[in-house]
């Protein structure tokens, strides 16, 4: 190389990338390492092309599946310390059919030997991931996705499903107040007890349910039932079911049934191969989302009902039965909006996409065309409208006030009993410079919700009238929830995990594509 090429620097050499280097040329320097006045230095200095990586992009799920393992590795590990009873109710549950020498050797202070044999099966199967990636040329497309896809559904039943039952033999075996989230499963299953026995949730306390067992300071949650009625009342048949043939519930029954009917639908909502297997570990992987699973929170719930509806809208429009897809969609995310107040902020982007055909790309269409839009939007809509009558109707009319105490007021701090100042947004500063005297004191958070909400607002509607999709849909829908959860009251990490699955089906899923897909597959199941 000597005397053929000076200019040629190690510093150049480094910056132009793993596809070549940066050459010197009359038109200045060039990465592409094909042009040079000197053709001989050129060919010298050129990187073959099958030395490249250019051919690795094609495995970027397998860095994707890796660091989200580590992840979900690494939180339930940390998750675990928090639980001092552990090793012992674990040898407790599993001692009867494990040999005691076995638990002895897989002791450890990290974490129970149950745990630990989860995490080496699902980092064995990570290896098989790999191996079948680096396989795929021999494989062929098909069979490479088939064998990946079932290894990511073995992956999240053993780091999701087989830890949450983990946890509910735990609780089984405890009480009902161990190992488990107090909102989602301990007092939903007490909503639940008093749906049956005729009372209403909303007025009641919980002062003599396991609830009253859970926590240790701002235990306020045991005035309110902060959550909407859909919630116990599609979890009562499970309920009755699971008491007549175990003698025992866990609400994490309901919560792992859809959310493995979740994962099905964000596999169907993803268009390409590649695209699906994405949707499928970044929703079943989650960091947050699966230990709320885990744990019993219950977002996975009403993300399960917000994803069926935008699959049926999907199915509506594959199938030429867009007013079925509207009806049945508007209905399942009815159901959404009377589970939990966070799916009400969708509702904005629900019905500009319900009149899509109509509207037009301006953000406020001409007034002439409001009545006719108005009836649109009835037409397909209705079914919402009554899901919300049927199942939060009555419980309000039985008493408004509490309802209204239970749902809106205790989280915007103006209850008698408020939910306390806490999260990952704007709240922390007003603790931070004192702007309260405490937690549970009242701040009007509501100015700036509306000063932050409602301009976004705006912009987000704009934007979805200028590309009315349901990724962007869904995206406007990410955006505003979390601007308006960082300037509330309290940012929970629960949900940024649902925030994130909602995020990854917005950029993953695409009608367009979608209905290429479809027929070019001749089918619209939600296998493939």
């Amino acid at each position: 190389m000597k005397g053929q090429n000076r200019n040629v620097t190690p510093l150049k050499f480094l910056l132009a990338g793993p596809r070549g280097i940066m050459l010197p040329s009359k038109q200045g320097y060039s990465q592409s390492g094909a042009t040079h006045s000197r053709p001989e230095v050129a060919e010298g200095l050129k990187v073959p092309s099958h030395l490249t990586n250019r051919d690795l992009k094609k495995s970027f799920d397998v860095l994707i599946l890796f660091t989200l393992v580590i992840a979900r590795v690494r939180i339930d590990t940390l998750a675990d310390l928090v639980l001092p009873q552990r090793h012992e109710n674990v040898r407790e549950l599993v001692g009867g059919w494990w040999p005691t020498a076995s638990l002895e050797l897989l002791a450890d202070w990290f974490s129970d030997p149950v745990t630990l044999s989860l995490i080496s099966v699902a980092f064995g199967l990570t290896v098989f991931y790999m191996v079948t990636d680096a396989a795929s040329d021999f494989l062929g497309e098909r069979r490479t996705y088939q064998f990946k896809l079932g290894l990511i559904y073995a992956i999240i039943v053993v780091l999701v499903f087989g830890k949450s039952l983990l946890l509910i033999g735990l609780r089984h075996i405890t009480g009902p107040a161990a190992y488990t989230h107090d909102g989602g499963v301990i007092q939903t299953e007490a909503t639940i007890q008093f749906f049956l026995a005729g009372k209403n949730p909303y007025i009641e306390d919980y002062l003599k349910t396991p609830m009253a067992e859970w926590g240790i300071d701002f235990r306020t949650a045991l005035y309110h039932y902060p959550y909407l009625p859909w919630t116990f009342i599609f979890s009562t048949p499970f309920y009755l079911l699971s008491q007549a043939t175990l003698g025992w519930f866990d609400q994490r029954f309901v919560y792992l049934l859809l959310f493995a009917l979740t994962l099905l639908l964000a596999q169907s909502l993803a268009a390409s191969l590649p695209e699906k297997l994405l949707a499928v570990m970044l929703v079943g992987l989650n960091p947050i989302l699966a230990s709320d699973v885990i744990f019993g929170q219950n977002d996975s719930f009403v993300l399960f009902w917000v994803v069926l509806s935008v699959w049926l809208l999907r199915w509506g429009q594959q199938s030429q039965r867009e007013r079925q897809g509207y009806l049945l969609g508007s209905l399942a995310y009815g159901l959404a909006c009377a589970s939990k107040p966070t799916a009400w902020f969708l509702a904005p982007f629900w019905f500009l996409f319900l009149v899509r055909d109509e509207w037009g790309q301006h953000l406020i269409p001409p007034r002439e065309r409001w009545l006719s839009l108005g009836k649109t939007l009835l037409q397909r809509a209705w079914p919402l409208v009554v899901a919300m009558l049927l199942v939060v109707g009555p419980w309000f009319v039985w008493s408004p006030e509490a309802m209204f105490d239970d749902v809106w007021r205790w989280s915007a701090g103006a209850a008698e009993q408020p939910y306390q100042i806490r999260g990952w947004g704007l709240s922390n500063f007003i603790l931070a410079f004192q702007l309260v005297p405490d937690r549970l004191a009242y701040w009007p958070f509501w100015i700036t919700e509306v000063m932050v909400a409602g301009p976004l607002l705006v912009l987000l509607l704009w934007r979805q009238s200028r590309q009315n999709t349901l990724g962007t849909m869904l995206y406007g829908y990410v955006a505003l929830l979390f601007a308006f959860f960082y300037v509330s009251r309290f940012l929970n990490e629960n949900y940024l995990g649902y925030l994130a699955a909602v995020l990854t089906l917005a950029l993953l899923v695409d009608e367009t594509r979608g209905n290429e897909e479809a027929k070019r597959r001749g089918n619209d199941t939600i296998w493939t």
